[in-house]
This record gives structure tokens, C-alpha cells and sequence, in this order.
């Protein structure tokens, strides 16, 4: 028996070398919590060592999976960062092998037989295998995201941003930031791009809540400020010579095409139009602007698994109001309803039969919706399809070093109800736009709560407003949708009395 003892089982100082089956168990558990193989064999250094390391590195990863998430979120952003966090990550999965195949070696007992020897490899190549798996999965993610970061945020010309006075402090004293939001809205039946959707998001920087400013496409006459050389080629505003050329949605289009170099060197000319624009219109300095191209946009929402909304009234699928043409479908109403991309792109644009408010509504709503499905789990596991979608559909000319100071403000918007403002026809006359009175309205939907309850009479339009206009409409500025703005929650929520009216009605003619 001491012939075979000796001829079986290692020892190692006071400790006997466990049984194979012990030995494997050990393996497994080496691979979990790395050191404890090491432990088991009686390399109580070593064991402890590596243990020590492990259970620092899982600290680190919960503190930035809980209350470092910003942090963490800062470095997803960060191009260099990533390059870190890719080599580290290698690394770190070439450390744990090597702790994996030497704990086992270090717990195989000698004597081992053929079979034994056979099942240990087994298992020790399906354990490298369960950390190979994961760490090649967050290697891709993290080049997934650089891919992102350095095409999206690329840093080109723009004649409207500028560098930040004091870099550390990339907002400086400023108390809100103004995103221009568009919706590049391309097609076979036209040229160009035109901006069917134009939202301004004010964000807070101090608490993140945020209020969208949503703006008709029809709206005329787009100011520009005053020290701008475009006020000097429009001094009542956009003009392209035909209405409908002349119109907030063809600005992007044909500004430029006018106006080639009169900004000076910029990668979006059109964008630059319209944050001089838009801005003057609402009183507001646009900081930023963020353009999605529809073409692209049901791949996105594809990619995030299918978006969740409320539909109130028949949404038409198709169809060309100037034309007569008939849609194709209809999106029948119904509460939370589940649509992919293809279904939430029709949802999104449909118009025939409808104005262009409800339409303004309805993105309103996917805006909120996309927000609400972009989930840690969502964007965890489809990231890779997020990431090539988004870059080929979205462009900005926010920079990039500004990205984790735009992060921290968008994490706190994520704890704030979104607030909407919509200027549709019930507030202004798009064709004879008073913009002193959009600004007025602008200030009073900003304002704090206790300023909120006072309706302020609409002034004079200013310089760059289309003179004369008609009187604006009679309904008092603080009951109208825009002079108290709500929440896109609520705006968004489903009306069981309005879809049972759409319903009862039955649904409209088809093609």
C-alpha cells in the first residue's frame, strides 16, 4: 500500500496531492476562481497571489458595472481608452490560461492512467475555451466601438463649433446645451436630402432634464442671426426662389447649393444652415447637430430587436398625398404595439391623409421608444449590428474629446421625463411664421415652474421674421402646446377612446 501511495499521489509539504476526481474538481474551480487550484496543491504564495489579483480585478469590474458606471461609460468613448482596454483584455485572457492549464498540472496527481490523462485535457481545453469565448466577444465589442467612435465622432471642419475655451471644462459656465436633431429624409423620388424632422433637444447640463423643440418641415422664411454672412444673402429669410424649395426641409439641400463656400470650410454645410436657422428661429445657440438618415433608420430599430409604441388612429403605409396616390396599408391603432424596422420607419412617416403635426408626434414618439429599447442587455448583445448600423446612417459634428462630458449629461437625462414642445398650427402660422412669438414660447416652456403660469403676449417680430404676417392664432400662449410643454411620455401614451373612434370608423381606402 505505501508502494502505491507513493507511486500515485504527489505531497506537497504536509498536504497529500488529492484523488483525480479531486484533481478535476480542483481544475473547475481553478478556473473560476483563479488561485484556489494553486491553493489546493499546497502553493499557498502563488495561490494567494493570484486569488488576491482576481478578486481586485472583480472588484473593479462590479465598481464599474454599479456605481462607476460613468466612469465606464466615459471609457466606452474614449478611442485610446479602448485601445487599452483591448490589449488588457488579451492579456488578461493569456494570464488566465496559463493559471488554468498550470493549476491542473499543479493537482494532477503522478501516476495518472491514459484515460485520465485524456479526460483532463478535455476539460482543460473546454475550460480555456469558457475564457477564450468571452474575452474574443469583448474584444470585438471594444473594437466594434472604436470603429464607432473614430468614424462617427471624426472631427471634420464645421463653420459653427468651436473649441472649448478651458479644455478640462469643455461646457464651461454654460447652464443648458442645444442639440440640433434631424432626419435626413432621402429617397429615389427625390434629390438630395431633405430634413423632414427637425427637433431641438435643450438639455440642462446641471440636472439633465431636457425639453424637445419640434419644428414643422413646412415652416417659411428661416431667419438667420444677424452677424451671420447668411443674414446678408436672406434678409427675410430662406428663400429658394419656389415655395416648396423654400421650405425649413429643403434649407439643408439647397442653401448650400446656392451657397457653396459661404460659411467657410465644413464637412455639413447644410447642418451649419440650419443650426444658424433653427437657432435664430427659437431664440436658442445650437451647439450641436446629430443627422440620422432615414434610408438607414429601420436597420437601426432592426437592430435594437424592434421598437414598443401606442398607436391611436390609422397610420398610413405609403401613399403620396400630392399625388392622390393611395397607401399601400395601414398600421391599424392598438396599445403597445411591436414593430421592426420596415413598420416603424411607415409608422414614422406616413402622412397621407394626416398633416404634418401628427407626424411630428409620431417621431416624437419613436425618439422615445428607440431611447427606451437601447436596454444594457439590448445593447450588450446586439452591439456589433448597432455599431455598423449606426455609423452608416448617423453623422454629427459633436467632437470627439467632448464625448465623455456628454456622457455624463446623458446619464442624467436618463433619469428625467423628456418634455415636448411642438409648434404645429394651433400655435403659428407656418407659412407667415412669427418668430418673436416661437422665441417668447421657447423662454416660457424653459422657464422655472413658478414662471410658467404667466402668459406673455406675443411680441413684434423681430428684423429677421417674415414681415407682415397675419395676427397670430387666438389661442393663449401659456394653454398652447407649446407654451406648456409636455412630457413625451404622456403625449405618447395610448388613448383607448380616440382608437376606438379610428376603429369604429373603419379603416381608410387602399390601393
Amino acid at each position: 500500500m505505501a508502494g502505491e501511495s507513493r507511486g500515485s499521489r504527489r505531497t506537497y509539504g504536509r498536504h497529500a496531492a488529492p484523488g483525480f476526481g479531486s484533481a478535476l474538481g480542483y481544475t473547475v474551480l481553478g478556473a473560476l476562481l483563479p488561485g484556489t487550484a494553486f491553493l489546493a496543491s499546497g502553493r499557498r504564495r502563488l495561490g494567494a497571489v493570484v486569488l488576491t489579483v482576481f478578486l481586485l480585478l472583480l472588484a473593479g469590474g462590479v465598481w464599474l458595472a454599479t456605481a462607476g458606471r460613468g466612469e465606464a461609460i466615459r471609457l466606452a468613448v474614449d478611442s485610446t481608452a479602448l485601445v487599452v482596454a483591448i490589449g488588457g483584455v488579451v492579456l488578461l485572457a493569456l494570464a488566465w490560461l496559463v493559471v488554468v492549464v498550470g493549476g491542473y498540472r499543479a493537482v494532477l496527481p503522478r501516476g495518472a492512467r491514459g484515460w485520465q490523462h485524456a479526460l483532463g485535457v478535455l476539460v482543460v481545453l473546454l475550460l480555456c475555451a469558457g475564457v477564450v469565448a468571452p474575452a474574443a466577444k469583448v474584444v470585438q465589442i471594444a473594437s466594434a466601438q472604436r470603429d464607432l467612435v473614430d468614424t462617427v465622432f471624426a472631427d471634420e471642419d464645421s463653420a459653427t463649433v468651436t473649441a472649448p475655451v478651458d479644455e478640462s471644462r469643455p461646457f464651461g459656465d454654460k447652464e443648458e446645451v442645444n442639440i440640433l436633431l434631424l432626419g435626413g429624409d432621402g429617397g429615389s423620388d427625390r434629390e438630395g436630402v431633405r430634413t423632414d424632422t427637425v427637433i431641438v433637444a435643450n438639455v440642462q447640463t446641471d440636472t439633465g432634464a431636457t425639453t424637445l423643440f419640434s419644428l414643422p418641415r413646412n415652416l417659411e422664411d428661416l431667419p438667420f442671426p444677424a452677424d451671420s454672412p447668411l443674414a446678408a444673402v436672406y434678409p427675410d429669410g430662406f428663400d429658394a426662389g419656389s415655395e416648396s424649395e423654400s421650405l425649413l426641409n429643403a434649407v439643408y439641400r439647397n442653401g448650400p447649393a446656392a451657397h457653396p463656400d459661404i460659411l467657410g470650410p465644413t464637412a455639413d454645410p447644410g447642418a451649419d444652415f440650419l443650426k444658424l436657422g433653427v437657432g435664430e428661429a427659437l431664440g436658442l445657440h445650437i451647439d450641436y447637430y446629430v443627422l440620422v438618415n432615414l434610408d438607414g433608420f429601420s436597420r437601426l430599430v432592426d437592430a435594437l430587436g424592434g421598437i414598443t409604441v401606442n398607436v391611436n388612429y390609422y397610420v398610413p403605409i405609403g401613399g403620396e398625398p400630392t399625388l392622390g396616390t393611395l397607401p399601400d396599408d395601414y398600421i391599424a391603432p392598438g396599445p403597445d404595439q411591436r414593430m421592426d424596422g420596415p413598420t416603424a420607419l411607415a409608422y414614422s412617416r406616413g402622412r397621407f391623409g394626416l398633416t404634418d403635426y401628427q407626424r411630428m408626434d409620431r417621431q416624437r414618439c419613436v425618439l422615445n421608444a428607440i431611447v427606451k429599447a437601447a436596454n444594457p442587455v439590448t445593447l450588450l448583445t446586439r452591439f456589433q449590428e448597432l455599431a455598423a448600423t449606426t455609423q452608416d446612417i448617423v453623422s454629427t459634428d459633436v467632437p470627439q474629446d467632448l464625448l465623455g462630458d456628454v456622457v455624463d449629461v446623458a446619464m442624467k437625462v436618463k433619469d428625467n421625463a423628456i418634455r415636448s414642445v411642438v409648434f404645429d398650427d394651433t400655435v403659428i402660422r407656418p407659412a407667415y411664421p412669427d418668430y418673436g412669438l416661437i422665441r417668447t414660447l421657447v423662454q416660457q416652456a424653459l422657464a422655472p415652474a413658478t414662471d410658467t403660469g404667466s402668459t406673455a403676449s406675443a411680441p413684434a417680430p423681430s428684423s429677421s421674421s417674415a414681415a407682415p404676417a397675419p395676427p397670430a392664432p387666438s389661442t393663449p400662449a401659456g394653454n398652447t402646446a407649446a407654451g406648456s410643454a409636455d412630457t413625451v411620455t404622456d403625449a405618447c401614451a395610448y388613448d383607448p377612446v380616440q382608437a376606438q373612434a379610428a376603429l369604429a370608423a373603419g379603416e381608410p381606402p387602399t390601393r
